[in-house]
C-alpha cells in the first residue's frame, strides 16, 4: 500500500513541476504590456482560467492528500520486526 502511494507521489511531484515549469509567469509580458494599453492588467484581475492552471490545481490537490496520507502512515507503522524471532547473537568473553 505505501509502495503504490509513494509511486503515485512521485510521479505527482514530477508531473507537478513540469506542469509549472510550462505556465507562463504572470510578469512574462510586463515590458510590452507598460508601454501598451494594457497596464492596467497587468496588476488586475486576470482573465478565465487557463488548462494549465485548471491541471495545476488538480495535481496540487493530489500531492498534498498522497503527502497526509503518507505522513499519517509513517506515524502509524506496526511496532512488529523481522528481527523478532532471530536467536541473540552469543556473547564472546574477552580475557
Amino acid at each position: 500500500m505505501t509502495a503504490l502511494i509513494v509511486t503515485i507521489h512521485v510521479t505527482v511531484c514530477i508531473l507537478l513541476i513540469l506542469i509549472v515549469l510550462l505556465q507562463s509567469g504572470k510578469g512574462a509580458a510586463m515590458g510590452v504590456s507598460l508601454g501598451g494599453g494594457a497596464g492596467q492588467t497587468l496588476f488586475g484581475a486576470t482573465g478565465p482560467a487557463t488548462i494549465l492552471t485548471k491541471i495545476t490545481t488538480v495535481v496540487a490537490i493530489i500531492f498534498m492528500i498522497t503527502s497526509l496520507t503518507l505522513a499519517y502512515l509513517s506515524g502509524h507503522q506496526s511496532e512488529t520486526s523481522v528481527m523478532e524471532k532471530a536467536a541473540a547473537p552469543i556473547e564472546q568473553k574477552t580475557e
